[in-house]
Formats: C-alpha cells, structure tokens, sequence
C-alpha cells in the first residue's frame, strides 16, 4: 500500500522554530506512516504560492495528498487553498488562521484546519515577565517581527495587555531571524540617538532575534557595552537545543515555550486519512514562560 505524501511549506530554513518545525515534522510522519517532503519559501510569499500551485497542479501520481503550510508573507493564500482543495489535497496552516476555512470544509470533502499558538497570550506572557524583572520600570529595546506579520501584530498587542505603565518601549523590526536583528540592532548602536538610552532589557518576538540583539550588544563599542550585556534579554519559542538552551547557559534571561505545530497538524491530517475523523477548524497550543512568572521574581529579589 501506496504511503500517503504530505508536503510542509515552511517559511525559511535559518530560523530556530521552523528548523524544529521541521524536525517534528519527520518525527510525526515517521510515526504516522506517511511520508512528507519539505520546501523552503525562503520568506517570499510569492515564492511559496507558485512552489504550492506546482505541487498542486502536477499529475495525481506526483501531487501530495497533504499540504501543511506557515504562510511566509502578508497572506495566508486564499487561492493556493482553494485549489488544493479543489484536487482534494487537504489543507493545514500552521501558526496563523483564514477566515475561508469554513468556506474549504463547506464545499470540499478534504480537510482544511489550522493548528497555531495564540499570539496575543505569547505577548501578554512576555508582559508578565518584563514585569517581574523590571518592578521599577524604565526603557526596553523591543525587537518586533515584519510589519505586515499578523503574529507580530497579535504578540505586541498581548505584551500592552500585562505590560506596566512604567515600562516603555523602543521598537525595532527585524524578520524574525539572528541576521537581521542583528543587522537592526547594530544600525540603532550606531544612531546619536542610542547614546543616551538607558535599556534596562531586551525583549524580543523570537529567540533567534533575541540572540542577534544580544550579539549586537556584545559588538559594540558603546562606553555603557558592559552594563548592556548584565540587562535581561528575553525571547519566544523555547526550542530544547536553542531557546531553553540559551536560557539555562545564561545568554537568555527568559523564552516563552510556543509549541511546534507541524507534528500536531500531521497527526490530525494522518487520522483523518485512516479513519475519517475530521480534525476540528482550530487547534490552539499552549505557551507558557520558561522560566515560570515566580521563578522570575525570586530570581529579581535576590539579585537585588
């Protein structure tokens, strides 16, 4: 018997979450039987519509039976979807939703769902822990995803939620990689304007981010270059070999753990293929603060 083949479209291959996305993705498939192949939009939206539409679009011997996606740009490609479905491919997005998944699972007979984290809970979680490590307040550097990165958007409006009035923010955009927030934070070390900040800690949307801040940091030649690197940097995701690794070593002050999705969604999607259960429209993983909110505060009143 023929296995079925899914295919998982990720965003790019430089980044700790997606790398892991992928690994899980193996895991799933190798214990669900079916096997998977993996593309690399190289974050360009455009690039992973086409390299989608040619999978769909090739001879039903070739074509997969799954597709599992992270949108890479603005959209979560309506169109793309609608065509899978229409060859009866099913559908997964992974970490953000559509308002068309009803539409897919109204008219087609292949699954359409989304499995993702909730966003504004990430924030809202980095909220806390700036609030436990900074109880007197002051400026924080804010690394933020893309402009047009609905995650971004969700996860800086949490952080406002919890965020105390006496924290304030200083934002730069990177995309979601160590290059570029290194690239960011460098060209901000570099402005007039920088000499005079008094940062009080780094909070970025992810850890790779994170760490390129903390590189940036670690380069400079600015007279406060020691101080800096003492500051708290706190990051997302939570990877066992990368985030978590970087906290228990000391590079990162704090992660928040935000599930891998693809191993999830590959399960839903297998289960539905041997048994017909159609997986519910959205499945939400649970993020939570590594280290815990009052482990943070121990760890600021004794160093204090």
């Amino acid at each position: 018997m023929t296995k079925p083949r899914f295919l998982l479209s990720v965003t790019n291959d430089n980044n700790d979450f997606q790398i892991e996305q992928v690994k899980t993705a193996h895991q799933a498939a190798s214990k669900a039987g079916v096997e998977i192949e993996i593309l690399c939009a190289r974050d360009d939206g455009i690039l992973q519509s086409q390299q989608l539409l040619d999978k769909i679009q090739a001879s039903v011997d070739l074509r997969p039976n799954a597709i599992l996606l992270e949108p890479a740009g603005s959209t979560v490609l309506p169109q793309v979807a609608r065509a899978a479905a229409a060859a009866g491919i099913g559908w997964a997005l992974l970490s953000r939703d559509a308002d068309y998944l009803d539409e897919l699972r109204s008219n087609y007979r292949a699954p359409a769902f989304v499995v993702a984290p909730n966003h504004q809970k990430i924030g809202s979680i980095q909220g806390r822990q700036l609030a436990a490590l900074l109880p007197d307040g002051g400026m924080v550097l804010y690394i933020q995803g893309p402009t047009k990165s609905l995650a971004a958007e969700q996860r800086h409006a949490g952080l406002l939620e919890t965020k105390p009035d006496n924290i304030q923010l200083r934002a730069l955009k990177a995309h979601w990689t160590e290059v570029s927030s290194h690239k960011a934070v460098t060209s901000w070390l570099s402005l007039s304007t920088s000499r005079g900040a008094e940062i009080k800690a780094v909070c970025a949307q992810d850890d790779s981010m994170a760490l390129g801040a903390r590189k940036a940091f670690e380069e400079s030649t600015h007279e406060l270059h020691e101080s800096w690197l003492r500051i708290p940097f706190l990051g997302v995701d939570g990877m066992p070999e990368t985030g978590r690794a970087w906290v228990r070593g000391g590079l990162l002050t704090a992660t928040v753990f935000n599930p891998p999705t693809a191993g999830i969604a590959i399960e839903l999607m297998a289960r539905f293929m041997q048994s017909g259960i159609m997986p519910p429209v959205r499945t939400v993983t649970e993020a939570m603060s590594i280290p815990t909110i009052e482990e943070l505060v121990r760890k600021n009143k004794s160093c204090s």
